[in-house]
């Protein structure tokens, strides 16, 4: 049967159950990419206010923006994992559960008995994951790890800013982190499963995660002996690669990759050919020395071109380019749309645009992009299917056990 006309297959994820004590960003975001491609993720959260995400800002139409983005296709149930009886409804739940998350403060999960070693234990196909800031073991064990504080740690914040000043990302690098490998060590650990029989812990801590992305300037500094310089948006090692301004207030970023592509920048953008071999710029190491006079000689000419313009000389000569957009520009970003990469999602406010998960699959599956659950909007129904009655449900609700 041709690809056209096949069914769609189910999404990879169907089937699995995932229940996850979670708050902020890191194991949400993990889930999140877990529910999207078909898992059930069942989100714990506190009866009073739930997962505190949900109060960062009132962005999206009276939802917090961290949350919408990163609790799609989930159900919520609000419980108190303080009282003896809301712990044993979550054990329940998580007696069922193929996968099981928490990014707990570090402590927190093992003296409530859900920490990923106690729970396979019990449960020896359960694939149990512990996320922390630092984590289990070592002198920063329990130090409170939010992600600029990580950030900072991993170094991150040293090779990012201007030379004058350092500077934090401006998305929470150490949560994404973290979460992207909860998420693949997630993945690994039910192909493992499906081979062994077997579940087991999966341990991922901030710390580590960011450090590994740090990888460039951690090996450059460990092997060369020097850490990288903040330069802004330019190569610390290449030149020139840096934005520049251009006549109508725009910027436009370009990368000189190697001495070829310099000589077409500066015969065809530039119409300075005469700088193809000036010994100040004819090599990388020479404009990386002179790079001042390198971004002069560059930023002359844009600045009398507009941003079109610099984009169409710079792509007819084979230079790589971009512009520097905003978050607006991002949002109406003109591949984005050629590619249909935008949808709907239901959420307690209404539809909200979100963007379709990165990963592309074959054979016709989609994405199970789910709607953003209310705090504690499944909770009838997954205690129902615990067996509780009404009645029942109506006095742990009146102790405060759920809501």
């Amino acid at each position: 049967m041709d690809n056209q006309h096949r069914p769609t297959d189910p999404p990879p994820l169907s089937g699995i159950t995932v229940v996850a004590v979670e708050q902020a960003v890191s194991a949400p975001f993990a889930t999140r990419q877990l529910a999207d491609l078909g898992a059930r993720v069942i989100k714990i959260e506190r009866p009073d206010g739930g997962d505190f995400a949900r109060g960062y800002d009132t962005a999206a139409g009276g939802l917090a923006s961290h949350f919408v983005w990163a609790n799609r296709g989930k159900e919520s149930i609000a419980v108190d994992l303080k009282h003896p009886q809301g712990l044993e409804i979550v054990r329940r739940l998580i007696a069922e559960a193929d996968v099981f998350v928490q990014n707990l403060a570090q402590g927190s999960a093992a003296r409530l008995g859900l920490d990923a070693a106690s729970l396979c234990a019990n449960h020896p196909r359960l694939i149990a994951v512990d996320i922390s800031g630092y984590g289990a073991h070592g002198p920063y064990a329990h130090k409170r790890a939010y992600d600029m504080l990580v950030q900072c740690e991993a170094g991150l914040t040293s090779v990012t800013g201007t030379p004058e000043q350092p500077a934090k990302a401006g998305i929470p690098a150490a949560d994404i982190a973290a979460a992207m490998y909860a998420y693949s060590g997630v993945l690994a650990a039910l192909v493992r499963r499906g081979v062994t029989g077997r579940g087991g812990p999966v341990e991922i801590s901030m710390l580590d995660s960011l450090a590994e992305w740090m990888g460039h300037p951690l090996h450059l500094t460990m092997h060369g002996g020097t850490p990288p310089r903040r330069t802004g948006v330019a190569h610390a090692v290449i030149a020139p690669y840096d934005a520049f301004d251009t006549a109508d207030g725009g910027q436009v970023l370009l990368s000189v990759q190697n001495d070829r592509e310099w000589r077409r920048l500066a015969d065809q953008v530039l119409e300075q050919g005469e700088l193809s071999y000036d010994p100040r710029f004819a090599t990388n190491t020479a404009r990386t020395e002179n790079r001042k006079e390198t971004d002069e000689a560059v930023g002359r000419v844009l600045l009398q071109l507009s941003a079109d313009e610099a984009i169409e000389r710079l792509e007819s000569a084979g230079i790589a380019c971009a512009r520097l957009n905003g978050v607006a520009e991002l949002a109406t970003h003109p591949q984005l749309t050629a590619r249909d990469r935008w949808r709907e999602i239901d959420s307690p406010v209404g539809p909200l645009r979100a963007l379709l998960p990165p990963i592309t699959l074959p054979g016709g599956a989609q994405a199970r992009m789910g709607a953003i659950p209310a705090l504690g909007e499944h909770t009838n129904e997954l205690l129902h299917a615990l067996g509780m009655t009404d009645a029942r449900i109506s006095t742990l609700r009146q102790k405060g056990v759920v809501s």
